[in-house]
């Protein structure tokens, strides 16, 4: 199952271009798995609670239809039932289409918690972001567009803060120009502080150069200015 979801993963994207295994980070970070009708895929998404997962709104569908992905101890994958669902109010399936503007997030809840392994991240409060900051981007997406089989390693990626800001968008690329980003795989993927493991934005949209899909600019909802619903959604689900 898992090995056939890493060979289809659209409409989502991963870390292409330079960057790092995220051993660092992997407490904080697990798949999601989606299928549908005819097709199937992965995401990555951010642990917030024992049994909680903060991903892209696009990366899930029914509780049935959706499962989270991690590997224990001896490296054999293991798949984890969800029980619930929550949307954004704010999501639009065909923004991209459209060009309206979309709160790509989700939060997942499990049937039973994660291993002890696993720890929340915390997520940003302050909403601090100027043209120039960095920060960490940390997928399971390919490293090379099209290469599936490059995909389901946990990579980090560096980007910085480029125009145009926004009070609900972040827009991010590879400050050295080496062409690291979002591509297949990476959408619903944490997007970090440079220094510490707080997140900043949830990944939800990637673009590249002439005919690449992905290494050019990736795009992010910032989790700042969506902390009341993820509050609520968690909160009623007893999970903070």
């Amino acid at each position: 199952m898992v090995a056939a979801l890493v060979a289809l993963t659209a409409p989502s994207f991963a870390v292409v271009g330079p960057s790092a295994e995220g051993g660092g980070l992997a407490a904080h970070v697990v798949m999601v798995l989606k299928r549908s009708a005819n097709t199937a895929g992965f995401c990555t998404g951010t642990v917030v609670a024992p049994n909680a997962i903060l991903t892209a709104a696009h990366c899930v569908g029914r509780a049935a239809d959706t499962r989270v992905h991690y590997r224990d101890g001896g490296g054999a994958p293991m798949l984890l039932a969800v029980a619930e669902v929550a949307i954004n109010p704010g999501f639009r399936a065909d923004a991209i289409r459209t060009r309206e503007r979309s709160i790509d997030l989700a939060l997942v809840r499990l049937t039973e918690p994660l291993p002890g392994r696993f720890h929340p991240a915390p997520l940003d409060t302050s909403g601090d972001v100027a043209i120039g900051h960095q920060f960490r981007l940390a997928g399971f997406g390919v490293a090379r567009e099209a290469a599936a089989e490059t995909g389901g390693v946990l990579r980090v990626a560096v980007l910085a803060a480029r125009a145009p800001l926004s009070t609900v968008l972040l827009w991010a690329e590879d400050p050295s120009g080496g062409g690291a980003g979002a591509c297949t795989g990476d959408s619903g993927a944490p997007v970090f502080a440079k220094d510490d493991a707080v997140v900043v934005a949830v990944t939800s949209w990637a673009s590249g150069s002439g005919a690449g899909h992905c290494g050019s600019l990736t795009q992010a909802v910032l989790v700042k200015p969506q902390g009341t619903w993820i509050g609520a959604v968690l909160a009623r689900w007893g999970t903070r």
